[in-house]
């Protein structure tokens, strides 16, 4: 496994080059300051330069290729000593359209002292390049006089229609009084019966095309054709007409070609040409090494971009391929880990938590519990946790964090202030075995971090369903409940090194948002002796604080908030009160930020009188009001196990739900309890079969018993300890 660091380090480091890459790319093409018209712009700087005079030379190049280590570093410097006026490129400027590709040619031109014009070639065209080259520069066919010479460059690329260019260029010249025309065409015009570019794969096409303007050449007396082709020089004369292929201004050579210019002299009424060499006068085979390795070097020095982002890309392309072929992959546990070293000694244990005793709710007590079970056999447990107002005074194992701010009308969620130094500090001193997280952000978040820095394992339990909390969250409900609390879990999970959840149904949750790390069932534990204990003299208070008579007692137990679906129950409740021949009462415990607009329902409803929300009920009592009544009845959908149904198990009540993810794997059907679809008549029926027959309630309830023996606390911290133990023995495996 030693091999699996480096290829991390080396993945990743790449990644981040491919993201450097593009974003410099994304710089290249949409930040740098642009430049427009530039032909326009040249055009004015030649005839400013050769103003009041007749006489001037130009250079021409062709194929520069974007290339530096020729054009910029070598030709370029010889061309601004040449005493020419302005240059020419006859195509092929430029390696490919990209925006890249523009941008590098018009840094290169930048170290030109004399003005610059541009053919329109092939590779100006590629990768949507003409619509650069229009901005950037100008027109792709354009005509100019100098004195009594003409200019005129046509797109040989097919972008633009031949036959528009042919009618074009002859209605120009029909009129025109002048003694030179220099016509610059991109593609070489191929001349067959005289051998010239016979076979050059550059040249000029349609047919149609090269046999029209070879004659529209002929007839207006165009003294001289200029173009471009991948490499080499080649110059033959047609009648009256020079026809001119230059390809060494920078692009890849061979054997006997060289790199090169055109200086084209214009001097009383006369026109010379003289091919400006760049011969080293090596060898040949050495020439050709030569030449490649400048096309290597400018493709370093300019495209370098491009090629450093093809290996990047290969690369990591490669080492996802390797992972794939190469490595090993057991999708069964590894049946070989011993976790008998970690189960025979005490283990220390931090915990983090987002909310804790004394707000009360199903995570807190589930912590609480877990708490109790690992200090009674042994084992020493930290929690961290927010700050509250009444919480208890001496907390040897519990280090609590100051809010930053509060959320909800209760202050029921506090913001713990993370960033305090001595949360770590305490953490180190404490030296922790592992680390267990109970929510995907915030602390949990802290928590992941911790671990990572003190190289201790981090486990995470998957406690609530967070896409019914998008009512707390301030984002579009859609967004958060549909893509970013599934989105926030997987990527949470992930990166621990595994999982605790209280049902199957909930690790077939995780399967299908893309958890991958090893996931362990445990439920949470209940004290189940506890809640079987009756205090008579505590039930015969609350039966008379609450005014209750011989009516059936139903009870439940949630926080009054959106996500627990209370307003189903009140619904359910009506209807029931309606249709039901026996007296009841259902007993709502617990508070919430939606109380007053569930009672404000009930007044409404006129459901007083069965139907009451009795408020926060201490722990410590919860098992003689789950004593006091006769069925428990639930209808959330957010659990993820529903911990206050196993506690109403334990007191032998049987069980009303609505069908869930936390519900599924508890409620057996007909055997424990209901568990109903989330409609009205259905949950309804159910709840009054129970109370309508004793015969059937009392089956119910001596099952529900059997079933909540199955988790008492000291067997939920020893199978987690368990967990523990294995998550530790494959965390040395993996060393």
């Amino acid at each position: 496994m030693k091999y699996r660091r480096p290829l991390k380090i080396l993945f990743y480091s790449n990644l981040l080059l491919v993201i450097g890459l593009l974003g410099y790319k994304a710089y290249l093409n949409y930040f740098l300051p642009d430049f427009k018209a530039e032909h326009q712009v040249q055009l004015d700087r030649i005839e400013s330069r050769l103003q009041g005079r007749e006489d001037f030379t130009f250079a021409v190049v062709g194929n520069i290729n974007n290339s530096i280590g020729i054009f910029e570093k070598q030709l370029i410097p010889r061309i601004n000593a040449s005493g020419a006026d302005f240059l020419i490129s006859a195509g092929n400027a430029v390696s490919g359209g990209g925006e890249d590709k523009y941008q590098a040619l018009y840094g290169s031109l930048q170290a030109l002292e004399i003005p610059y014009l541009l053919t329109f070639g092939e590779q100006e065209q590629e990768d949507f390049g003409s619509y650069r080259f229009y901005e950037h520069f100008g027109p792709h066919y354009f005509s100019f006089r100098l004195a009594d010479k003409r200019f005129t460059f046509l797109d040989t690329t097919g972008k633009t229609p031949w036959r528009w260019q042919l009618r074009w260029l002859q209605d120009l010249l029909r009129q025109d009084e002048t003694t030179e025309h220099f016509l610059f065409t991109g593609h070489p015009v191929r001349v067959e019966d005289e051998g010239f570019l016979a076979d050059s794969i550059d040249a000029l096409q349609p047919e149609a095309f090269r046999q029209q303007l070879l004659k529209s050449i002929k007839n207006q007396d165009i003294n001289w054709v200029f173009s471009t082709q991948k490499r080499g020089y080649a110059q033959h004369q047609l009648g009256n007409s020079q026809f001119i292929a230059t390809g060494g201004a920078g692009g890849l050579l061979l054997k006997d070609d060289f790199y090169h210019f055109l200086l084209v002299e214009v001097k009383a009424g006369q026109v010379t040409t003289r091919v400006e060499k760049l011969d080293t006068g090596q060898h040949p085979f050495f020439k050709t090494l030569e030449s490649l390795w400048f096309f290597v070097y400018s493709l370093f020095y300019v495209s370098y971009l491009n090629f450093i982002l093809l290996v990047s890309v290969f690369i990591l392309v490669t080492i996802k391929l390797y992972n794939l072929v190469f490595r090993d992959r057991n999708y069964y546990p590894n049946y070989d880990l011993d976790p008998t070293p970690w189960l025979k000694k005490p283990l220390r244990v931090a915990m983090f938590t987002n909310n804790y005793l004394p707000f009360i709710g199903g995570v807190p007590l589930s912590i609480q519990r877990l708490k109790k079970g690992l200090q009674e056999a042994g084992n020493s447990v930290l929690v961290v946790a927010p700050r509250y107002r009444d919480q208890p005074e001496q907390e040897p194992h519990v280090l609590r964090i100051p809010s930053l701010f509060k959320m909800g009308s209760k202050s029921e969620f506090r913001l713990a202030n993370i960033f305090l130094p001595r949360i770590f500090k305490r953490l180190k001193a404490f030296v922790p075995d592992i680390i267990h997280l109970h929510h995907p952000f915030w602390l949990g978040s802290l928590g992941l971090f911790i671990a990572r820095r003190l190289k201790v394992p981090a486990v995470y339990t998957y406690h609530t369903r967070l896409e019914h909390y998008a009512h707390f969250v301030p984002l579009p409900g859609l967004l958060f409940r549909n893509l970013i609390s599934h989105a926030l879990i997987r990527r949470f999970a992930n990166k621990c090194d595994a999982i605790i959840v209280p049902t199957y149904s909930t690790e077939e949750y995780l399967r299908m948002i893309g958890v991958k790390k090893p996931t362990y069932v445990q439920p949470t534990g209940i004290d189940y002796a506890g809640f079987q204990q009756r205090n008579e003299e505590e039930i015969a208070q609350i039966r008379e604080q609450l005014g209750l008579g011989e009516e059936r007692l139903l009870i439940s137990v949630s926080r009054l908030s959106n996500e627990k679906n209370i307003d189903f129950m009140i619904d359910a409740v009506a209807q029931l009160k309606q249709q039901c021949q026996v007296p009841f009462r259902l007993l709502m415990l617990g508070d919430g930020h939606q109380r007053q607009r569930l009672q404000k329902r009930l007044d409404e409803l006129q459901l007083h009188d069965c139907f009451t929300l009795v408020g926060a009920v201490p722990p410590e009592q919860m098992s003689s009001w789950y004593q006091l009544a006769d069925l428990f009845v639930f209808a959330s959908k957010s659990e993820t196990q529903g911990m206050v149904i196993l506690e109403a198990m334990a007191a032998g009540l049987p069980v009303v739900a609505v069908r869930s993810s936390g519900i599924d794997d508890v409620v057996q059907e007909d055997y424990n309890g209901y568990k109903t679809p989330e409609r009205l008549d259905l949950w309804q029926e159910k709840v009054q079969e129970i109370i309508e027959n004793e015969g059937k309630r009392a089956e119910l309830a001596e099952n529900a018993l059997k079933t909540a023996s199955q988790n008492s606390i000291p067997v939920f911290a020893e199978n987690i300890k368990l967990i523990y133990s294995e998550i530790l023995a494959a965390k040395k495996a993996r060393k």
